[in-house]
């Protein structure tokens, strides 16, 4: 790729414009929406393994505030306002997803999730990929302006020039002005409709509330099979925020998930259960024998296996397919810090000052130094050079990858794998294969995974900001802010969603002979979290069995004459659904931080079941020989199809839309690149995007609330039994339907404009 400087560009603000930038209300709005956004992308990462670009919908409800306030008689916010908002907001997201990828496979390696462990990987991954993104922009971003599309940072870019207030039209330069006449001509120059955001928003929480928290309607209607496809079955999770996920990433990617899901529960479940119906013993790594399996014990003993397979093989070819971009990406990099050591020393306008490299550097070396000291980590000298090394090659190659291909498809689960590949590979020749070293292999592949993620999202926020003449200084200040504030307030998040589902099981009913265990050697005292809280107050040790032997492995609560009273299973990758008194629990699969910990213990320990494994991977090699991308149909052989197939429903949805707007003859004419632009800032996406927030903040919020409204749900629950035939009873399942069609159809004619259209200029 060529790195000669590209035309001169003129932004929507030139240089030598002054209007208001960096202000604490533009920072304070941006870091509280990335807050938001990056809890509800934790929440979808760890249901589904994927997260949505929170840039356009921060910008668009930046736009609406900063509008009402005006309106009520206070100060409209500029442009270059709006882009300090959607810097500081954008970080929340990245972040979450790193989080959401790798620190859940502590619980699934049998460690307790400390607040001061994911705090820490949060807020040094996060920083570290900003600080190694900074001296890459004057390349990535102005050199190869033109080459490197950075294609969500610039329909962002587009989404704020849309809505400009008058002061910034009356500073823009006179070919913004004259590209705003010509939007505005050709009938593209409306409002991004953020009250279409927010009517989502509504929508979403409302939805999700009397779905879960008033058991409305069954939450996943699902059709189960008899012979001769015994335990095959077909479900949906009929909420707001998954049919919004689909939407905005369309019907390829989605049909493809679901695909992936057809296979195991159509296939790979039925076909297992019809050759062990006449098996009377296990066969390992079950416990029971297969004909006495139901649905959800196959899928746990043998299809998350090859599930982890599949999902393990499409990341490396993933990663394979990108090595010519990550060959040149290295190669840009290291002469990329030449031209900005270079350009650095220069006197520069307003619109190319960056942070300094001596800044850069110290604060490196100071999160470097963190990362040693840290006593949580259990990180060594070695540890710090890999995050180093891996750390500054995926954070260029994510940064560039964005550019080409946007940071929806960017690889980061494939960086992330190789990271822990030769990570794992390197402990394992040193002889590092003990229970620490697990911690210390994860925190490398988290902080790293951490770093380039926000190294991407960095790189589309700078983007943005080139277009409409932002200051990159100003944004790196707004998004360094950003990402620490969603740091310290998502790790809480994920330890309360992780207690909100964790079931505490009586140990008879695992190890009906009894567990026992010397007390003198264990520390470390907790008592039961959550509504089994109320019923036992006591305080117990904390034991974390290794081995099979009398039962299964994981963290069991011991009293004082060392006899195991509970087995504590996690709400995240957990397999006990039903607590004691009967009460249901919804799970989260984290399907990505279950393949991270089986990609630890596997290498280190070597206790993986390899032949299911290969199983899944021969399954992606086969997926990916018919030339169809293998890495979403992988994650979808790992997914409940109750998880994929609402993607694809969305996905569905976006493509009938997309197959009307190409019709209209403002849009028939567009390439492809501006097609996509329009369609990404379209009211179909703000509205998924409402979606996709109000379902996920309700669910947080229902999961916060778990032994606090616990009396309240029993009774609501006992009473939707009884008397609601949309939660209970023989068509339940096709009732519940009714709800979810009405969402749908909502989506669908708001998409097409005719409903909440937005006011045209």
């Amino acid at each position: 790729m060529s790195t000669e400087p590209s035309p001169k560009f003129e932004p929507f603000i030139p240089a030598a414009a002054k209007i208001p930038e960096f202000t604490v209300r533009a920072l304070l709005t941006g870091t509280l929406l990335g807050i938001v956004f990056g809890a509800s992308s934790l929440y979808l990462v760890l249901k589904v393994g994927l997260t949505v670009s929170a840039s356009i919908p921060v910008a668009v409800i930046s736009l609406a505030l900063f509008r009402g306030w005006a309106k009520a008689g206070g100060r409209d916010a500029t442009i270059l306002e709006h882009n300090i908002t959607q810097t500081a907001g954008s970080a929340g997201e990245s972040i979450a997803f790193g989080l959401g990828v790798t620190m859940p496979a502590i619980l699934i390696l049998g460690f307790d999730l400390e607040l001061t462990r994911v705090l820490l990987v949060a807020v040094l991954g996060g920083l570290l990929g900003i600080l190694m993104m900074i001296p890459l922009r004057r390349a990535l971003i102005v050199k190869q302006h033109g080459q490197l599309k950075y294609p969500e940072g610039t329909a962002c870019a587009a989404v704020l020039k849309a809505g400009a207030d008058e002061v910034s039209r009356a500073a823009a330069s006179p070919s913004a002005q004259a590209e705003m006449a010509a939007a505005e001509a050709a009938g593209l120059g409306k409002s991004p409709g953020a009250r279409i955001i927010f009517t989502g928003f509504g929508i979403g929480l409302l939805y999700k509330t009397l779905n879960v928290a008033f058991r409305g309607w069954k939450d996943i209607p699902e059709k189960v099979f008899g012979a001769p496809l015994k335990n095959g079955s077909v479900g949906a999770e009929i909420s707001p925020e998954l049919v919004g996920v689909g939407y905005i990433i369309g019907p390829y990617i989605g049909g493809l998930m679901a695909a992936g899901g057809a296979l195991s529960y159509l296939v790979l479940i039925p076909m297992i259960s019809f050759f062990g119906q006449g098996t009377t013993v296990p066969i390992a790594p079950g416990a029971v024998p297969i004909s006495e399996m139901g649905i959800g014990e196959i899928r746990g003993a043998y299809i998350l296996y090859i599930g982890a397979g599949c999902v393990a093989a499409g990341g490396l070819v993933s990663l394979v397919q990108a090595l010519p971009t990550i060959w040149h990406g290295l190669q840009g990099g290291l002469r990329d810090l030449g031209f900005a050591r270079n350009g650095a020393a220069q006197e520069t306008p307003r619109t190319d000052r960056d942070l300094s490299l001596k800044f850069v550097g110290i604060g490196i070396l100071v999160l470097l130094g963190a990362i040693m000291l840290a006593p949580s980590l259990h990180m060594n000298l070695l540890g710090a050079l890999l995050i180093v090394a891996f750390g500054f090659l995926f954070v260029t190659v994510s940064s560039r990858l964005t550019g080409e291909i946007g940071s929806t498809s960017n690889p980061i689960s494939g960086m992330t794998i190789a990271t822990l590949l030769f990570t794992c590979l390197i402990f394992l020749l040193v002889g590092w294969t003990g229970g620490t070293h697990y911690v210390t292999a994860l925190s490398i592949g988290g902080i790293v995974c951490i770093a380039s993620s926000n190294g991407g999202t960095t790189s589309q926020d700078l983007k943005t900001g080139f277009l409409v003449g932002g200051t990159p200084k100003l944004q790196q200040y707004a998004i360094l802010a950003g990402a620490l504030a969603s740091a310290v307030l998502l790790g809480p998040i994920l330890m309360r969603l992780n207690e909100s589902a964790t079931v505490y099981v009586p140990a008879a009913q695992v190890a009906p002979a009894g567990l026992r265990t010397e007390v003198a050697r264990l520390e470390a005292r907790e008592s039961l979290h959550g509504p089994q809280a109320r019923t036992d107050a006591a305080t117990y040790y904390a034991w974390h069995k290794t081995d099979e032997t009398g039962g299964p492995a994981g963290k069991y609560l011991v009293n004082d004459r060392g006899e195991a009273v509970w087995l504590v299973d996690p709400g995240i990758n957990g397999t006990h659904t039903t607590r004691p008194d009967g009460t249901e629990v919804r799970k989260f699969d984290a399907p990505k931080a279950t393949l991270v910990s089986y990609i630890i213990k596997g290498i280190l320990n070597q206790e993986l079941p390899w032949a299911l494994v290969l199983f899944g991977a021969m399954i992606t090699v086969t997926v990916q020989l018919s030339f169809v991308p293998a890495l979403a149909f992988a994650v979808g052989v790992y997914l409940p199809l109750s998880a994929s197939l609402p993607i694809c429903i969305g996905g569905m949805i976006r493509w009938a839309v997309d197959a009307w707007m190409r019709k209209k003859p403002v849009y028939a004419k567009m390439d492809r690149e501006t097609f996509n632009a329009e369609c990404d800032k379209s009211p179909g996406v703000m509205l998924a995007s409402g979606y996709i927030a109000g379902g996920a903040i309700a669910g947080i919020v229902i999961a916060f609330l778990a032994g606090v409204t616990d009396k309240f749900d029993a009774a609501v629950a006992k009473w939707a039994a009884a008397h609601n035939p949309f939660y209970a009873g023989p068509h339940a399942d096709l009732l519940s339907l009714i709800p979810y069609g009405l969402l749908c159809g909502f989506l669908y004619f708001v998409a097409k404009e005719k409903f909440l259209a937005p006011a045209r200029k």
